[in-house]
């Protein structure tokens, strides 16, 4: 008997948007067990020989021991402006300076932000002793060149999505970082964001058995004024956007076997580069899943949907951000599972993927600088997303299923 109705109606799980915040750790178990509660007084006698069964959704993400590591910022565009500093100061980090070709718009993000260092250029930055870490934000093709020197400077590196335009140069930028014996992240956050992060955490403690079946479907109005130089380019949805879901879904599980993508474009649009996709991915297993997107939804009807299935349980909710972008709204989560039969169990989650979520790329990467491990969105990792992103552009070019190892430097 499924009472997901009911039970949002008599709890308050089902909520509103509420304040973030980085303070205590969020506890779920007491949320869920209350619903289930409820749901049982209203539905259902309970079965003594039924223990209740509640998952624990640590989601937020871990912070280093130091929150001091010294940061410096290659870009001042929108992306840092909206989403790495506001993060960046929730969470306590050190930014020391920061540097932009166009010096003004740097003065004016030192300035709205608190930033007490601008530099004339990258060199100058790379020079100061106090920055650890360099936050690179620029365009995917100039990136490389920022990894040479920064690398050989002996500074460890937050890159931005896409690492590279090119696979090689992908390559070359993780060889470099390797070589130079600096660490080197990407800024993969949707991994951080709360509704995948819980999928993730119910994945792992079993709620939903052996992954079967999975869909992120996103319909939206995307508007590329705030973009023009991507939209002017050879590869747009994919590479910009899509990119996210195809890290998050390996997150969850795994790499797939082959890819097929058909990419095009809706009437009118005058970009020479895909703006709507449809991916399936295969996996051995048996697992499909689908990454349905589509940039050009002119009706009030937007939608940002997640689903998993599997053999022991489905987990579904929307990704609040493509709502109202870039201000968004709170994630939402719902799960079912064999373990607790019969119900449907809402999380409250209080965290966005922008600011929030971009948080946890910068503290993985100080954990790792503490404890020499990779961070959890290594270059090395990164890789592997980038095979499955340009196996699925050269899908659509050949009109065939693509095997992401075909993917070479």
């Amino acid at each position: 008997m499924s009472v997901v109705r009911d039970c949002r109606a008599a709890s308050p799980l089902n909520h509103q948007e509420t304040q973030n915040s980085f303070g205590p750790r969020p506890t779920l178990l007491l949320e869920f067990a209350f619903a289930r509660r409820i749901c049982r007084q209203l539905f259902m006698k309970k079965d003594a020989e039924t223990p209740d069964v509640f998952p624990h959704l640590d989601y937020k993400p871990k912070l280093p021991q130091r929150l001091d590591h010294g940061i410096g910022i290659v870009g001042a565009g929108g992306i840092v402006n909206y989403a790495h500093l506001p993060a960046y100061k929730k969470a306590g980090f050190k930014v020391v300076g920061i540097t932009d070709r166009n010096l003004e718009q740097a003065e004016r993000t030192a300035k709205q932000h608190g930033i007490g260092n601008v530099y004339a250029s990258v060199d100058e930055l790379l020079h100061q002793k106090e920055i650890e870490i360099i936050d690179i934000a620029v365009y995917p093709a100039e990136q490389i060149n920022i990894v040479e020197q920064a690398a050989a400077a002996g500074k460890h590196l937050l890159c931005q999505k896409p690492l590279a335009d090119e696979y090689s140069k992908a390559v070359r930028s993780v060889e470099l970082a390797e070589r130079s014996k600096v660490q080197l992240a990407v800024n993969q956050q949707m991994r951080w964001d709360a509704g995948i992060r819980c999928a993730r955490l119910l994945i792992d403690d079993g709620w939903l058995g052996t992954p079967t079946y999975a869909a992120i479907q996103v319909h939206c109005k995307t508007d590329w004024s705030l973009w023009p130089w991507i939209y002017q380019g050879r590869h747009l949805e994919i590479m910009f956007h899509s990119i996210h879901y195809i890290d998050s879904l390996r997150y969850l599980l795994g790499d797939p076997a082959h890819v097929f993508t058909s990419g095009s474009r809706a009437p009118g649009e005058t970009t020479p580069a895909e703006t709507k996709t449809l991916t399936i991915w295969e996996y051995p297993s048996g697992l499909q899943v689908l990454i349905d997107v589509c940039h050009t939804t002119w009706q009030d009807d937007p939608y940002a949907i997640f689903r998993f299935e599997g053999t022991e349980g489905v987990i579904k909710g929307t990704i609040g951000l493509m709502y109202n972008y870039p201000t968004g709204r709170p994630d939402t989560l719902e799960f079912m599972s064999k373990r607790n039969p019969g119900y449907w169990f809402s999380a409250r989650l209080d965290s966005m993927w922008i600011p929030d979520a971009f948080v946890g790329p910068m503290a993985s990467l100080m954990r790792s600088i503490e404890n020499g491990a990779e961070p959890e969105t290594s270059g090395r990792d990164n890789l592997r997303t980038l095979q499955v992103m340009f196996a699925e552009y050269r899908s659509i070019a050949e009109k065939r299923a693509v095997r992401p190892e075909e993917i070479g430097a």
